[in-house]
């Protein structure tokens, strides 16, 4: 196994130093795609020699080449690597994030191209649902929207979008958190969101809606208190605030389709605020070792 030079920090000056061109943003990726060897795609060969392109491998047995970004999120992009680099350790990295409009203008790429792969990164961002909430975990829904004449209560009729919340807390505050698009308040939209990201030995502490009473069955340490318009409930309170206001300020309309991306997007970050030296690195990884996708 080769020892992978890991680009680690957040700061512009040391990541524009390092991938000034493609040829250095390819040679990353090399080192994250075999970083466990290589073995042939088609044959199953773990010898090589290389490829008449830069970094790519061609095998020794049945001479099969194998591009750096193949079956990655990085492949046939239509614009220079170094510049998907940038937009990459932008997105991860930065507190004041960017939309694809600040994007397109800041490297003169459309504002659709910058945007469809600002949607191959939220994929990437998606959480795997292997490490569930634990502990004492705080659950609620809100609304993305706003409020709609004679649209009330938990209804999701006309343009308000419902999403359900779970956050972990901990001894020092709050630890992870993940959030899910969902049809309407009831226990059979709930349960999969549940069932995904959080464990069944954790103490859950919701409101006292009604369409929680039947998660009890499988979440035996479900408990429901008062919400007193969020006082109940301090914590997620001022987590729901911090996603809507990231919402209005970058993003100022989202549809239903895509909202969901937004979400990964800010939970990724969030849930490794403690670990932002090694965060584009993780991105990367995740972008070069998944299929390619719409």
């Amino acid at each position: 196994m080769e020892q992978r030079d890991k680009f680690k920090g957040v700061e512009s000056i040391k990541f524009y130093s390092r991938f000034t061109n493609d040829a250095s943003c390819l040679e990353y990726l090399s080192s994250i795609k075999w970083a466990d060897g290589f073995k042939c795609k088609k044959c199953g060969h773990t010898n090589y020699c290389n490829d008449r392109y830069p970094y790519s491998r061609r095998c020794t047995r049945c001479k099969y080449d194998e591009s750096v970004t193949s079956g990655s999120m990085f492949d046939k992009i239509k614009f220079p690597l170094v510049y998907a680099f940038h937009i990459a350790f932008k997105i991860s990295t930065k507190k004041k994030w960017m939309s694809s409009l600040e994007l397109a203008e800041e490297y003169c790429m459309r504002q659709k191209t910058v945007w469809e792969f600002k949607r191959k990164i939220q994929k990437a961002m998606r959480s795997s649902g292997n490490y569930p909430l634990k502990g004492e975990v705080h659950v609620d829904e809100f609304y993305i929207g706003g409020e709609e004449e004679g649209i009330i209560g938990r209804s999701t009729e006309g343009k308000k979008k419902l999403v359900i919340v779970a956050l972990e807390i901990v001894r020092d505050g709050v630890g992870r958190a993940y959030a899910q698009v969902i049809d309407d308040a009831s226990a059979s939209s709930f349960r999969p969101f549940f069932d995904r990201y959080i464990s069944k030995d954790a103490k859950v502490i919701t409101d006292e809606w009604s369409g929680y009473l039947p998660l009890k069955k499988d979440y035996p340490k479900l408990e429901q208190r008062p919400s007193d318009k969020g006082k109940g409930h301090p914590q997620i309170h001022i987590h729901i605030m911090n996603i809507k206001g990231w919402l209005r300020g970058i993003h100022h309309h989202c549809s239903k389709e895509h909202l969901q991306g937004y979400l990964d997007e800010y939970h990724f970050r969030f849930n490794r605020r403690n670990n932002m030296d090694t965060i584009f690195d993780m991105l990367l990884r995740r972008m070069i070792c998944q299929k390619k996708t719409d």
